[in-house]
């Protein structure tokens, strides 16, 4: 989905700009707080890309949400290493069952 994206907006993607620190249990049965907390601090910006990111508007692609734990812990990441904005685009969003 990035790469479709990037062609047609003719913009650079890197799909290998983030990395994971450290393993994350399964999230499918967890709460958002749990999500949250569980990927916290899970991700970062490999160094040779930071470079690439540093004081630039980036588009994470994601293709489905469902807490937005994962996209909100990739989102400070990249902010982290010096992005100047993350936009979050998804393909599909898990509906809060709540809210049924």
């Amino acid at each position: 989905l990035a790469r479709a994206l990037a062609r047609i907006a003719a913009r650079p993607v890197l799909p290998d700009a983030l990395r994971r620190t450290r393993v994350t249990v399964p999230l499918g049965d967890l709460s958002a707080e749990a999500r949250a907390r569980e990927v916290r601090d899970a991700f970062a910006v490999r160094p040779a890309r930071q470079p690439r990111i540093a004081a630039r508007r980036v588009l994470l692609v994601d293709d489905v949400m469902t807490s937005g734990a994962t996209s909100g812990a990739c989102a400070r990441a990249l902010l982290a290493a010096g992005a100047r904005a993350v936009d979050v685009l998804v393909a599909a969003r898990v509906p809060d069952p709540r809210l049924h």
